[in-house]
């Protein structure tokens, strides 16, 4: 592939990857799929999002869970939603959403952590998280009885469209402490 400055080609072949894979990519394995260097493919993604800028595009490339993606602009989400965000809208129950939410900003955290800061047993709620791939077994706590420890996935990431769990909207000082495990955060 011709390595002109204005990396229209390999925003192309880029587009391409982005268009068929099914998941995020990582730009390490965007890489290796168009062999086009790192620092190429790094240069063309900006070139493919600024391009997406426009409105004349309903999607725009994205950066999530640490991979790249084709995903419709947010701006979008309202008319799709229906037909194409039943994953992203699977039903949470308010105690679901409370209890992702505390082990979201907590992680890694116990399940007797969760109930202490939810003010009651998070068993069930656990249990349908872990169902649904939004929480994981991430360790055992240097404790007596080992508890394990549950922290968010990659699944967590993408459906809430987060690159990192760092862009977690920021708590107020009440929320803070309320998601503090000795109250004092």
């Amino acid at each position: 592939m011709e390595n002109d400055m204005d990396f229209k080609d390999e925003a192309a072949i880029i587009e391409a990857v982005l268009l068929l894979e099914v998941e995020p990519v990582e730009e390490s394995v965007i890489s290796k799929i168009t062999e086009l260097d790192r620092k190429v493919v790094t240069e063309a993604l900006s070139v493919l999002a600024e391009r997406y800028k426009g409105d004349e595009f309903g999607f725009e490339p994205v950066l999530i869970a640490g991979g790249w993606t084709l995903s419709p602009k947010e701006k979008f989400w309202g008319a799709l939603k229906e037909r194409y965000g039943k994953q992203r809208e699977d039903r949470l129950s308010r105690a679901a959403l409370e209890t992702l939410s505390i082990i979201a900003y907590s992680q890694p955290l116990t399940r007797s952590e969760i109930e202490n800061i939810r003010g009651v047993g998070a068993d069930g709620m656990i249990r349908t998280l872990k169902d649904k791939e939004l929480i994981k077994e991430v360790g055992r706590k240097d404790a007596p009885g080992r508890p394990v420890l549950y922290g968010t996935t990659r699944q967590f990431l993408k459906i809430f469209r987060l690159e990192s769990i760092a862009d977690l909207p920021k708590l107020n000082e009440m929320d803070e402490k309320r998601f503090a495990l000795d109250g004092t955060k």
